[in-house]
């Protein structure tokens, strides 16, 4: 039960995230597969989810409106998003910031990153530390603005922002992502008028990367979170009768 939800008004209800956990990850799978190792991949994963918690942690202190000691190896990614938010005119306040919601009709329970006005717009916000914006991101952010939108009539929309750091090649254009511990380069042949060999790059400093993309509509997402909901009940049957969630 702890693992898997919260207790809320004296009531149990699973997680948003664990529910979406359901849905099946090619590219995760992928990356398994190319793995040294299962137990390498593991750690990999492990590390990396470490070093996106320590991002969630020192931006969602930021956005308390705190003085965080910023650890130099996520310092780019956090400088980044310090001027994106400046940019884009961030505004929250500490009620609005790791939130707990719950939706006592469809049974589920969650916590927000942040509500927050951007540009002028109130909204959900929701962080990721991930190297790109996939739409399984929408079914979380969907549960989220189910279980608030009576409560709050001026929510108007969600965000995703997505928080990173990389390198460019100062020969090639090449980037680089490391993250627990794994070197990903990418190169572009079409623009580069040097194509560096392996080993051959020369990397500049580190610099943030920022992404927000906004999705206003959710009622089909929530509807796809429903069907993920529906499945994980169906797979977890056994444990949640046990608890007293299914009859």
């Amino acid at each position: 039960m702890e693992d898997n939800g919260y207790v809320v008004d004296g009531a149990w209800y699973p997680r948003v995230t664990k529910i979406v956990g359901i849905k099946a990850k090619p590219a995760l799978y992928r990356y398994y597969g190319e793995a040294n190792s299962f137990k390498d991949a593991q750690a990999i994963t492990q590390k990396s989810a470490e070093e996106g918690t320590l991002i969630h942690e020192v931006v969602e202190a930021l956005l308390l409106g705190q003085k965080p000691d910023i650890p130099l190896s996520i310092k780019p990614a956090v400088d980044g998003f310090i001027k994106f938010a400046e940019e884009k005119n961030i505004q929250t306040s500490p009620e609005y910031v790791e939130r707990r919601i719950f939706n006592p009709d469809h049974r589920y329970a969650g916590t927000i990153d942040a509500m927050a006005l951007v540009d002028g717009k109130f909204g959900v916000l929701d962080i990721k530390t991930s190297q790109g914006i996939y739409r399984d991101y929408n079914l979380q952010t969907a549960a989220y603005i189910e279980a608030l939108k009576n409560q709050f009539n001026h929510l108007e929309t969600r965000w995703i922002l997505r928080i990173d750091q990389g390198q460019v090649c100062i020969l090639c254009g090449a980037t680089r992502r490391v993250k627990g511990g794994r070197e990903k380069i990418k190169t572009y042949h079409v623009k580069a008028k040097l194509v560096c060999a392996a080993g051959e790059h020369e990397w500049g400093e580190a610099k943030g990367i920022i992404e927000m993309q906004e999705f206003p509509f959710w009622q089909a997402d929530f509807k796809a979170f429903l069907g993920a909901k529906e499945l994980w009940e169906w797979e977890n049957e056994y444990w949640l009768k046990r608890v007293g969630f299914l009859n």
